[in-house]
């Protein structure tokens, strides 16, 4: 078939504007994967922390993380040892670290204590309160049924507060109950606003799945605990795809980092593992 002049110049004008679409198109993929920052959870420094909380946060701020995450609050007035919600916030602000979350125990929002622990969350500047395990309420599906109602309560009266409640996962949250694991069973019967804070390698230790676990419950990850865990390196296929999924279902707002020396001394290990997770191309 002959092509006149006019259908050619027309056909290349056509592929030519198809072209320059192109790095919009590309553009518009890139930015469908949301760029997460990246802290780490303080227990894995907690052998420096216990020792010296000003010049640990200055170590951790140094390194480059954006935020570090308190763990082990029981709802009293000092959030650490003598340390005062103000003078860990004046710590953290003096050293350019947000607080992007805090491990809680049960008693902390139980309702003594709720008030408190509200006003120190508020006073760190930090939205997502976690409770670190309950072991005890995730041995049977009654158990489960009743965390879940005391979860979804609470999650109720934070809300006015713009605060989220939530549940960090250990390897016992994924021994099954019948066909299904705890962890599902909690998840299936909380309201949405209860996060789902999935720590991959606890998940991963109590042979649970995290891809699985994170497509089934889309954009309850707030947060995410990661860790490598054998053969699942952050430079893994592995990784890749939870790395996937938290950039574009999940609504994940934080990479928490728990990576730690023995018994939490020395900054090497959270060191390289930022590293790690610049050369991926991630946000620290």
């Amino acid at each position: 078939m002959n092509t006149s002049r006019r259908q050619f110049i027309q056909a290349s004008l056509g592929l030519a504007a198809g072209c320059a679409l192109c790095p919009a198109m590309a553009a518009e993929v890139t930015a469908a994967k949301k760029k997460i920052p990246i802290a780490l959870q303080l227990y894995s420094v907690r052998g420096d922390f216990e020792r010296d909380v000003p010049g640990t946060l200055k170590a951790v701020g140094k390194l480059g993380y954006k935020a570090v995450e308190f763990w082990g609050y029981g709802g009293t007035p000092k959030v650490f040892q003598d340390y005062s919600a103000e003078q860990l916030r004046k710590l953290l602000d003096d050293n350019g670290l947000k607080c992007c979350g805090m491990h809680h125990q049960l008693k902390a929002l139980e309702p003594a204590q709720l008030a408190t622990t509200i006003e120190n969350n508020r006073i760190l500047g930090n939205r997502l309160l976690v409770i670190a395990a309950a072991e005890d309420r995730m041995g049977s599906e009654d158990a489960i049924r009743g965390f879940a109602a005391m979860l979804n309560e609470t999650g109720k009266k934070l809300q006015a507060e713009k605060m989220r409640v939530g549940y960090h996962s250990h390897p016992f949250d994924f021994k099954k109950i019948g066909d299904r694991t705890p962890w599902d069973l909690l998840f299936s019967r909380t309201d949405p606003q209860v996060i789902m804070q999935l720590d991959v390698g606890n998940c991963l230790a109590g042979h649970g799945d995290p891809l699985a676990v994170l497509r089934k419950f889309p954009g309850r990850t707030l947060s995410i605990h990661i860790k490598e865990h054998e053969d699942k390196t952050f430079g893994s296929k592995f990784y890749e795809q939870v790395f996937e999924l938290c950039e574009t279902s999940c609504k994940t707002q934080w990479y928490i980092v728990e990576m730690g020396g023995d018994n939490g001394f020395g900054m090497e290990i959270p060191r390289k593992a930022l590293a790690d997770l610049r050369r991926l191309g991630k946000l620290s």
